[in-house]
Order: C-alpha cells, then sequence, then structure tokens
C-alpha cells in the first residue's frame, strides 16, 4: 500500500541553480531508434565491474516481464576505474533497453543528475546496483506515476510491512539519521535514504536546480525540497537485504549528511527570516518548446 505524507549518451553535466552545460562524457556510440520509455531507471554505478552484468540483467528481466509499457535502463558510470564501464557497454550492446551514460567525475547525486537532467522519460527513477531491496515493489512505485496519480514515490524500510534485515550498526545509523530529519527539518517521509525512488520527469527536473549536494545526500536533499513544494511524496514499503559486501564509509557518509542537514537547516531559516514563499520556477533543464533538452540517446560500444 502507498502512503501520502504530505539516460543513452548524456551530454550534460548540470551545476545547481545554472542551465545545463555541456560535460565531457564519453561518446562512442552506436545510435539506437527506441520509442520514447514511459520510465528510465537509472543504476548508478562506480567500481561495480564484479555485480554489474548480473544485476542489469535482472533487473532487466523483472522489468521486461512485469512492466506493460515501455522502459529503459541507463547505467550512469560514476569515473570507474575498473572495468565496469566496459561490462557496461556490453550489456548495452546485448540488451536494446540498456544504455549507458560515464560521467568523468565521481559522484551518485552527480550521476543522476546528469542522467535526469537529460532524460526524456515520462517518470525517472533509479535504484542501487546491488538490488539489495526486493524488486517485487517496483510495480507499486511506478505504477501510480506512469498513470499521472503521483508526484514523488520512494522506498522506505521503515514503514509498516517493511521486511528489512542488516546488522545492528546500520539500523541505528539508518533510524538515527531519519530522526534527526523529522527534528531538524520537519521532514514528514519516513526512509530519505533507500535507492528506490521515482518521480514525474517535469517535477524531478523543476527539483534538480534547487539541489547542491552530488554524493549520498542528493537523496535527502531532493525529497527535502519536494516537500517545500508541497510535492505529494508516497512511501512503498519494502523487504530489504543488506549487501554485506557494501563499500559504504557509514562514518564519513554520516558526518557528511550531517554537514548537509545543518545547511538545509540554515537555508529554510533564511528563507522564513526573508518571507520568502516558495513557488515553482520553469526548470534549467527545459527547452525552448518546454522539453527538457537533451542530446541523442545512444547505446554504448566498446
Amino acid at each position: 500500500m502507498m502512503r501520502d505524507v504530505h539516460s543513452r549518451s548524456s551530454a550534460l553535466d548540470i551545476a545547481p541553480g545554472r542551465a545545463a552545460q555541456p560535460a565531457r562524457l564519453d561518446t562512442t556510440s552506436t545510435q539506437r531508434a527506441t520509442a520514447r520509455p514511459a520510465v528510465d531507471v537509472v543504476v548508478p554505478v562506480h567500481n561495480e565491474q564484479r555485480v554489474i552484468a548480473a544485476s542489469v540483467r535482472t533487473l532487466h528481466e523483472h522489468l521486461s516481464r512485469e512492466l506493460h509499457f515501455p522502459f529503459r535502463i541507463t547505467i550512469a558510470d560514476s569515473a570507474s576505474t575498473d572495468e565496469t564501464l566496459t561490462v557496461a557497454r556490453a550489456l548495452a550492446r546485448e540488451l536494446p533497453e540498456v544504455e549507458v551514460v560515464h560521467v568523468e567525475r565521481k559522484g551518485r547525486g552527480l550521476a543522476l543528475r546528469t542522467v535526469w537532467g537529460a532524460s526524456d522519460a515520462d517518470v525517472l527513477a533509479y535504484m542501487d546496483v546491488d538490488l539489495s531491496t526486493d524488486l517485487a515493489a517496483l510495480g507499486e512505485l511506478l505504477e501510480p506515476l506512469v498513470r499521472g496519480t503521483g508526484d514523488i514515490a520512494i522506498g522506505s524500510r521503515l514503514l509498516p510491512g517493511s521486511q528489512v534485515t542488516r546488522g545492528i550498526k546500520r539500523e541505528v545509523i539508518s533510524r538515527s539519521y531519519n530522526l534527526l530529519l523529522r527534528v531538524a527539518l520537519g521532514v514528514c517521509f519516513s526512509d530519505a535514504q533507500c535507492g528506490f525512488k521515482a518521480g514525474r520527469r517535469e517535477l524531478i527536473q523543476e527539483l534538480l536546480g534547487e539541489v547542491e549536494d552530488e554524493t549520498w545526500f542528493f537523496d535527502t536533499e531532493l525529497l527535502f525540497a519536494a516537500q517545500r513544494r508541497k510535492f505529494a511524496i508516497h512511501e512503498v514499503p519494502v523487504r530489504w537485504v543488506e549487501d554485506r559486501d557494501s563499500r559504504v564509509d557509514l562514518l564519513a557518509t554520516a558526518r557528511a549528511d550531517l554537514r548537509g542537514v545543518m545547511r538545509l537547516r540554515a537555508a529554510a531559516r533564511g528563507s522564513e527570516r526573508g518571507g520568502r514563499t516558495e513557488q515553482r520556477s520553469p526548470s534549467p533543464f527545459a527547452g525552448s518548446h518546454g522539453t527538457p533538452a537533451r542530446s541523442e540517446l545512444t547505446g554504448q560500444t566498446g
């Protein structure tokens, strides 16, 4: 049950609050003529040569079997130094709905910003490459957005009905972080960090100019901006199993997240003192006719 709580080869590298600027991206490609997808599922990766092939094939098989609308899977390679990009290109040649974007600077948030800012799909989504979140919840996440009946949808490991398997350290850090968000920022959503999110393209692209972070705090900042704009944020309970081989430095990430929370809190207080009202503004990612600026969609070749 959903609870209401209040890209291909891209040529964009988008700085916060500015119009899209050309990025130095790998552009070796072959043109692939595909219908505009209803959903673009982005899989950000950095040095994931071990798991990327199995995960993308699993995701592709699930989407092909379960979805009744056209989709795209975009592997967003974020400055990998191993064979991740080579494997990703091979997958793009093998699977017609898979495309690759290579971003030369590291940062999950930057990878998502680059792909989402250029996407032409109706709904933009992302998930972690380890597939820790059970794909069974994906239909519930996407269907209302495709029908146009929702704004933003996120997976939550903290809702009734969720099934979570993880160590006590990660459990404590996650719950403490989400409690901090409620206290410091007054958020209404329960789980900011679950790597399982989607939103309508026009709303996501509208929010990107307000998000500064290019790493792990990107999710939280995007959701906070969505709440301030009074977009409806729906949460889907998920089954989630911790990846024991995760290389995320939890303490370093927690410190960076704390700095991000303090930055958002200070900005929100400044906005309140200034009496500024939250208004929707034109997206910096829109072209001259109101469509997102976007390079040609291409599959990658080695």
